[in-house]
């Protein structure tokens, strides 16, 4: 109360020169005057700076009006090479404890560039450290904040004096600190906790003051710096980063975009608007600021968030074609796996990616191959020239392929079969019950998932011709444990279609029909010679768990599977299905089904029930008729 007293009493200060000037002073100014009516007028007609309640504008004055003046000394150390030659200077000329401080900042720097063993004990540093413990308060407020980096950086213990004291005067200080001093305040705050050495009173005060002073942030750096901290800060404050990250995007340089998309995957934070932003001012940088780890940072983000930017992404592929040769196999791995979580397919990158393994194959750890392989089979990639590759992924796996973990094992085998590359011992590997029991711990989605993988295994064995008997069909989990798959408004059309098509008689028609081969058709059809739908409760049905009736197919009678595709089925921008989809269709097919494809992009055109029933019809007669033409 009595600060806002005084605050209200100094705006009203000027309009009462009586009160406080001589009365010799009291004559009232020619109109051409420029003078005020009292001399404490000047400095309180123009607001304050800073009332006592704003704590964001004090810094400002103390830092921007007079600049930090750097002594000699200062100027030396800047320019010195080498840990040895800073502690020399400080030995010869002394100074005050700033510029200990800046000293200190600057032998941290040259620390880390070229190493310095045991430099706390040396006793110029000692000297160093002792006149900035005098003198903490004489400190400036940037290097106060440099100087608590620079101290862990040189492995000062966290209950050193000099560090106590050091935290307890940036407390006090913390109102006159600018917010991008609060940004490395917090990264020094966060490195902190991670080494479970945190101070929570200077981190409760810190997270309070950037809750509070947010409308300061006008920096690009110091939003990217508090965003890869975002695990101290709490939603509301990463909300409005994102909003300042917004609103200022177009300021961003390509490394500033790179941090903050990185920070967005590394919390899982998918804010649309901002990487729409993001996306857009990085395709307008220039070929010298898309360096390959900040290629490779942006593709592995976008493939964590599932964000889907298809002329970045387009932009990554074009620089980094002419750059394989200089990538590494990790790079190499990283790039493909986060790609084929987008499910993107840039076949040149990809055959460059193939071409890379081939001539750096000796390069590759395993588990890389296994990477590879399988960002290969997402996509359903069909090299050009497979041969060598498949060849010396064989090679590469021979070794250690019995040594893979289970899970990454199955993995593997199923990659394979996707890929049509998958040979006996692999199979019989993985489809052996003392081997599947490894994979029935975890969760039931997992568990699930994998024994679905080995029931494509399996068909794999039966019905490809790799030379391997039949094996039986492993079920890791009972039935009534598996929940039933939903139907999508896509599946549920095509069954209403179906039952016209029919005229409803459910004797001839079967939906969500669930097969030994782990596959889901759709809808299932047995048609005659004239493309009519006939009964099928009654025929044998060797794909059904039960086997189906005891009645054999009529002659000239055909299997019909039909499946919807819907969009997440297929590559991105592409009409190419996705390896485990292609996989399906292939399956079937060889199971001696005909397999009819509703794509989604073409049953969305259907309008009205009558268009999507012709459209059935004339699906079912090409399919046949192509059938009959091989």
């Amino acid at each position: 109360m009595t600060t806002r007293l005084l605050c209200r009493w100094a705006r009203l200060l000027p309009r009462c020169p009586q009160a406080t000037v001589a009365p010799a002073r009291l004559q009232a100014p020619t109109v051409h005057s420029t003078e005020p009516a009292c001399p404490m007028s000047s400095s309180w007609l123009r607001l304050s700076a800073r009332h006592l309640c704003q704590g964001n504008e004090l810094a400002k004055m103390e830092e921007t009006p007079i600049a930090y003046e750097h002594t000699e000394l200062v100027r030396l150390v800047e320019k010195a090479a080498t840990p040895q030659e800073v502690l020399q200077l400080w030995a010869e000329q002394g100074g005050s404890a700033s510029d200990a401080a800046r000293c200190l900042v600057q032998l941290s720097l040259r620390v880390v560039e070229k190493g310095g063993e045991g430099i706390l004990q040396d006793p110029r540093c000692e000297h160093m450290l002792e006149t900035v413990n005098s003198q903490v308060s004489s400190v400036w407020n940037g290097t106060l904040v440099a100087l608590l980096r620079a101290l862990t950086m040189l492995g000062l213990p966290n209950d050193a004096p000099l560090l106590r004291s050091l935290q307890n005067e940036v407390l006090w200080r913390i109102r006159r600190l600018t917010y991008r001093h609060l940004a490395y305040l917090v990264d020094w705050v966060a490195f902190q906790s991670s080494r479970g050495q945190e101070n929570e009173a200077l981190t409760t005060t810190l997270l309070k003051h950037l809750e509070l002073r947010w409308t300061e942030l006008s920096e690009p750096r110091t939003i990217t710096i508090l965003m890869s901290r975002a695990a101290l800060l709490s939603p509301s404050l990463m909300d409005k980063l994102e909003d300042k990250a917004l609103e200022l995007a177009e300021n961003f340089n390509a490394e500033d975009i790179r941090r903050v998309t990185f920070a967005l995957a590394s919390q899982n934070r998918r804010s649309v608007p901002l990487l729409r932003a993001l996306s857009y001012h990085l395709n307008q940088k220039p070929t010298s600021e898309m360096k390959t780890p900040l290629l490779l940072d942006i593709a592995y983000a976008y493939g964590k968030l599932n964000f889907h930017q298809t002329q970045v992404l387009q932009r990554i592929a074009a620089e980094l074609l002419p750059r394989l040769s200089d990538l590494s196999s990790v790079d190499v791995t990283r790039c493909a796996k986060s790609l084929a979580f987008l499910k993107w397919l840039h076949l040149p990158l990809f055959e460059g990616f193939a071409q890379h393994f081939e001539s750096n194959s000796d390069k590759y750890s395993t588990l890389q191959v296994c990477n590879l392989l399988m960002s290969f089979a997402k996509l359903n990639l069909q090299l050009s020239k497979g041969e060598e590759f498949y060849a010396k992924v064989h090679k590469a796996l021979e070794g250690s392929f019995q040594t893979l973990e289970p899970f990454l094992k199955t993995d593997v085998v199923w990659s394979l079969c996707v890929l049509n590359q998958a040979r006996p011992d692999h199979i019989s590997s993985v489809t052996k019950p003392g081997f599947q029991k490894k994979l029935s711990g975890g969760s039931v989605g997992r568990t699930e998932n994998y024994r679905l993988k080995l029931l494509h295994i399996s068909a794999y064995a039966q019905l490809e011709p790799i030379g391997v008997a039949a094996v039986s069909s492993p079920i890791l989990l009972p039935a009534s444990q598996v929940k039933a798959d939903s139907c999508t408004p896509l599946q549920s059309d095509l069954h209403t279609a179906l039952q016209s098509l029919t005229n409803k008689r459910t004797q001839a028609l079967r939906t969500s029909v669930k097969t030994v081969y782990g596959w889901t058709i759709d809808g299932e059809l047995v048609v005659d010679s004239e493309n009519k739908p006939i009964d099928l409760e009654n025929l044998k049905a060797p794909y059904l768990p039960g086997g189906g009736g005891p009645d054999a197919l009529p002659a000239g009678s055909r299997r019909i599977a039909f499946v919807a595709w819907e969009f997440p089925n297929f590559c991105l921008r592409s009409k190419d299905l996705l390896g485990r989809f292609a996989m399906q269709k292939r399956q079937l097919q060889l199971a001696g089904f005909i397999v009819v494809e509703v794509p989604y992009f073409e049953w969305l055109e259907l309008k009205s029930d009558w268009q999507k029933v012709a459209y059935l019809k004339d699906k079912l007669g090409k399919a046949v008729a192509e059938d009959m033409a091989k």
